[in-house]
């Protein structure tokens, strides 16, 4: 057909207006015989630009038309098409939408007349409907043909508006048991002589049970089957099987129809290893001794479908009164923050922004907080027995257990992102849950939505928009109504009762729940803007309460910072405003005991818990530490203030530290936990151990000051040891220091000494005065001659006894000697003075390994406390931190001289540089190095959780818990930790064996 001039471009713009986007291919398709009659209909055009995807559409149309079988079919549809307008809303709406029912409808082109009819009972058609539909199919095959039929009037009046989301999800759900009926009806025809020996029943469960099924999923179901009357139950068991096997191969397998979705049987007691049809006595059995807290959550589905629905109904009557007591059950509360916490982990990274189901935000955030919240209530509830998501939520909001605001927000966005879901799953037929990335695709959908001005930013808008209210709400729903029962302000609203509260509490981990409702009242009662705000924030922090092992301690210990900083006017602002300091401080002060003791002694330092001025949770250097600390001290008056303010600055750096180490380790909705455990570990250890020497350096200062002005008579310097000098101090370690002094000239050595020994008193002194800071504990045990030996001596005195009397304990215990305080020439000359004994010449003699090695046994028997489990003693135990240290601390003395790497005070490095050195082999030193830090955190933890150091793991469940949440453990796997830290232990006290005890002959 030749175009006018002008023609061409006239019909070119109008296309383009119509919202075609190839129009120059439009253009051909309307050229085509097919469309002859209607090239320059305006009806047909309008009803075009009407669809998802004109372009798709028209392709759709015009495939169609060729694929009828003769000119008078293809009449009659552009007949029906032009003169009925519901058809051709509802053909061109379907081709606009899905390729692939156009693909059906190329295949089966009469199928089309599917969709004239619309009467009153063609627009909700039911179970009975869909069953006439399915009716002739007589193979599966036929069934497949049929099936798409059905579905071709459901996408129909979805696309058209005519039914809404929950009515098309109720109608695929329909058509699925239709469907499951009539592959049943085609497994029992093959096999009549199994069907006779046993009644077999299909229980629908997952979306399809929910009455909310999706275009595209798997079908969930169960089976259930009982003995037909006189048959042998085994023989009737095996009957059932094949009969269920057969139906699941109906539905599931792939022919030139291709499938119609994958029935899975996977919610069945033991799931895929358990058998795939059991007696109902079987499946009671199961339910009422093994089954999990999910599966009572998964039978909140549960609707018999197929089959012998008279057992199916004894099926559900039988289970439901076990699904309502799952609130009752020991383990319900480990359950239920198992499930609560959102795994994505095995979702690929590149995925996670564009999942509509399991990404933050999404559908399953809905779908799972409306069951948890059916479970705790349902029990007394029956009006929330729903196993709808929407009309569930409507029963809650109608009951009070959810806010009605909250439900209508929450209905809102669930409906557009399972309307999402469809038309994503509508246009290829395939179970995907991702946003496409195609512009192309998004344009579809955004129009199918009815956004056309510009589709694309509509709908991401909208998408984000919907995703943003369900991950705020999503911790809210739990927590907002009790507020309002607590609160009492807001009038007209049904309200939690007492007993409804409480048991959600219960349900969400509190042990004291009565209390926890006391002090939401206390927090969020009146009309005063810190109420408001507290009532905003509360919501959220409980989640994150409840998230810990101890929701109790944190909900008390954030009642008494804010009963302590109420009046202060930045502190709810803080909160409320910088995003990361509401859930760092919920981490903080429901993660044990130390940080929050460290918090309520000046809880000023909640600031630290921001991004602003408070220089946020980074561990503060040396020289930025000393010099705080020297300035204070500067301006004290007397050594008491003075050092009373350095211990100030230890006090709410300890905090710092301590928030940042259980940041890092908890991790936090923006921000996953710390993959890298040795770096926590190194955190830790240089920022305590930065943090003591400033303070030693502050106190110092302050005593020789009052004492002595300007100078002390003899110059002085403290040595760290042990940990202290290995810059690995955990926060309960004392500070093992050596003193170290030398004369002025023309000062009396006596004189000195004394000068020496008072400043070493005083300090130890001041350091230690009760108060509301920490004490810290100074430890001169490793001087020479031990305890026995002066506290302090001269340079020149070290020098004499190092060469006649020094010990070989005394050369181990050097290796981790470091100047920390004091005058730094003399510090440096001391350390000069102890290299060659740590780092001996010739290495070790064969008399001086035995030597170590019978004082680490000796150790290892004497020193570990009675009724302790060695497999379990972090620091003594085997593979514990004696064992590592000891072993490369002999590597370093035997090869220090040789190996520069090894001249170091820290454990890690040292290990390091051993394998670099050929010492070790790299999965050798990988072992201690995982052992190490492992134990290194256990004690972390304990100090954090309990309040005071300990060197095994608490015998307490609920500080067991916390030390496992510390370090990556889940709620209810206190088990897997201990074990995990037994197999680690285990391994690196074979390579200590190997390494330690058998070094000579290496």
């Amino acid at each position: 057909m030749t175009a006018a001039p002008g023609r061409r471009s006239s019909t070119f713009t109008r296309l383009l207006r119509h919202g075609f986007t190839d129009a120059s291919a439009a253009e051909r398709l309307l050229d085509s015989p097919e469309l002859v009659p209607l090239r320059d209909d305006p009806v047909l055009l309008d009803a075009l630009g009407a669809t998802a995807d004109p372009d798709l559409a028209l392709l759709g149309l015009v495939r169609l038309l060729e694929a009828q079988p003769d000119p008078g079919a293809r009449r009659e549809l552009l007949d029906t098409l032009i003169s009925s307008k519901p058809l051709r809303d509802r053909l061109l709406g379907v081709l606009g939408a899905s390729t692939a029912l156009a693909d059906h409808l190329t295949r089966h082109p009469e199928d089309w007349q599917a969709l004239v009819m619309y009467e009153a009972y063609d627009l909700h058609p039911g179970v009975e409907e869909f069953e006439a539909g399915l009716a002739e199919a007589d193979d599966p095959v036929s069934l497949r043909v049929a099936y798409r039929r059905c579905l071709l009037s459901i996408a129909a009046r979805d696309v058209c508006g005519t039914t809404g989301v929950a009515e098309s999800a109720a109608e695929l759900a329909d058509l699925a048991t239709a469907t499951l009926r009539a592959a049943l009806g085609l497994a029992r025809a093959a096999a009549p002589e199994d069907d006779a020996l046993c009644r077999l029943a299909v229980i629908a469960m997952g979306k399809c049970g929910g009455h909310e099924l999706n275009y595209v999923s798997d079908v969930d179901v169960i089976f259930v089957a009982e003995p037909a009357e006189e048959a042998d139950e085994t023989k009737a068991l095996r009957a059932a099987t094949r009969l269920a096997s057969h139906l699941m191969r109906i539905c599931s397998e792939t022919t030139v129809e291709g499938s119609i979705w994958p029935v899975d049987a996977n919610l069945r007691p033991e799931g895929r290893n358990g058998p795939l049809v059991r007696t109902l006595s079987s499946h009671l059995a199961y339910y009422q001794r093994w089954a999990k807290t999910w599966e009572f959550q998964a039978l909140l589905k549960a609707r018999p479908v197929a089959g012998d629905l008279e057992l199916g109904e004894e099926y559900v009557a039988a289970v439901q009164p076990l699904v309502w007591k799952a609130a009752e059950r020991e383990n319900f509360v480990p359950d239920v923050q198992k499930m609560r916490r959102r795994v994505v982990e095995n979702i690929p990274a590149a995925e996670v922004d564009r999942q509509l189901k399991l990404g933050p935000g999404g559908l399953r955030d809905v779908e799972f907080a409306v069951q948890l919240l059916q479970l705790v209530h349902g029990r007394a509830d029956t009006s929330l027995r729903s196993g709808t998501t929407l009309d569930a939520l409507g029963a809650l909001a109608a009951g009070g257990y959810v806010g009605r605001a909250d439900a209508a927000q929450l209905d809102e966005a669930y409906r557009f992102l399972r309307t999402m879901e469809h038309r994503i799953q509508l246009f290829r037929l395939r179970r995907t849950h991702l946003v496409p990335e195609e512009e192309a695709e998004l344009r579809r959908i955004g129009r199918s939505l009815g956004l056309r001005t510009d589709p694309v930013a509509e709908l991401l808008r909208e998408w984000k928009r919907h995703a943003t209210v369900v991950r705020r709400l999503h911790e809210k729903l739990f927590y907002r109504p009790l507020l309002d029962a607590v609160a009492q302000l807001a009038t007209g609203e049904a309200r939690l009762s007492a007993e409804a509260a409480r048991e959600r509490m219960v349900a969400l981990g509190y042990a004291d729940p009565a209390s926890a409702l006391r002090h939401l009242e206390a927090l969020a009662s009146g009309v005063t803007r810190k109420a408001a705000i507290q009532r905003t924030l509360l919501p959220v922090l409980l989640g994150w309460f409840a998230d810990s092992a101890d929701p109790d301690a944190g909900l008390l210990n954030f009642r008494k910072v804010s009963d302590a900083l109420g009046k202060t006017p930045w502190y709810l602002r803080l909160l409320r405003d910088e995003g990361a300091a509401a859930e760092n401080l919920a981490r903080v002060l429901s993660a044990g005991r130390l940080a929050p003791d460290l918090l309520m002694r000046a809880p000023e330092a909640v600031a630290l818990l921001g991004d602003g001025d408070g220089g946020g949770l980074e561990p503060r250097s040396r020289a930025h530490l000393e010099q705080e600390i020297l300035a204070a001290v500067g301006r004290a008056d007397g050594a008491a203030q003075a050092v009373a303010a350095a211990r100030g600055v230890r006090r709410r750096e300890l905090f710092r530290t301590a928030a940042a180490d259980i940041v890092g380790s908890y991790g936090t909705e923006e921000q996953p936990a710390e993959a890298d455990q040795g770096a926590l570990v190194d955190r830790v250890g240089g920022a305590v151990s930065d943090l003591t020497a400033a303070t030693l350096a502050g106190t110092l200062r302050a005593v020789v000051r009052d004492g002595w002005g300007d100078s002390l008579p003899t110059r002085f310097a403290i040595i760290g040891m042990g940990r202290f000098g290995g810059h690995e101090l955990g926060y309960g370690s004392d500070a093992d220091v050596l003193f170290v002094h030398e004369p002025r000239d023309g000062v009396d050595e006596r004189e000195a000494s004394q000068a020496a020994n008072k400043v070493v008193s005083e300090m130890r002194r001041l350091l230690q005065i009760p108060s509301a800071d920490p004490p810290l504990l100074i430890d001169a045990d490793l001087r020479p001659e031990g305890k026995s030996g002066p506290l302090v001596r001269t340079l020149t005195s070290y020098a004499a006894y190092y060469r006649r009397w020094s010990l070989t304990w005394e050369s181990h215990a050097l290796l981790r000697a470091e100047p920390v305080a004091g005058d730094e020439d003399l510090g440096r000359r001391f350390i000069e003075l102890v290299d060659p004994l740590r780092y001996p010449a010739d290495g070790l003699a064969d008399e001086a390994v035995r030597e170590i090695r019978r004082l680490k046994a000796r150790m290892e028997s004497e020193r570990l406390p009675r009724g302790a489990d060695p497999k379990l003693h972090a620091k003594l135990g085997p593979g514990g931190l004696s064992d590592v240290e000891w072993t490369v601390q002999l590597l370093q003395l035997r090869h220090g001289a040789a190996e520069p790497g090894l001249r170091t005070t820290r454990t890690r490095e040292a290990l390091a540089a051993a394998r670099a050195a050929g010492l070790i082999t790299d999965e050798d030193a990988a072992t201690l190095d995982e052992a190490w830090v492992l134990a290194t955190r256990v004690r972390n933890a304990v100090m954090l959780v309990r309040g005071r150091a300990g060197d095994t793991f608490p015998t307490e469940p609920r500080e067991l818990a916390a030390v496992g949440r510390y370090l990556g453990y889940g709620p209810g796997h206190a088990g897997d930790m201990l074990d995990a830290y037994r197999r680690t232990a285990r391994r690196a006290r074979g390579v200590v064996e190997e390494l330690f005890y058998g070094i000579a002959e290496r």
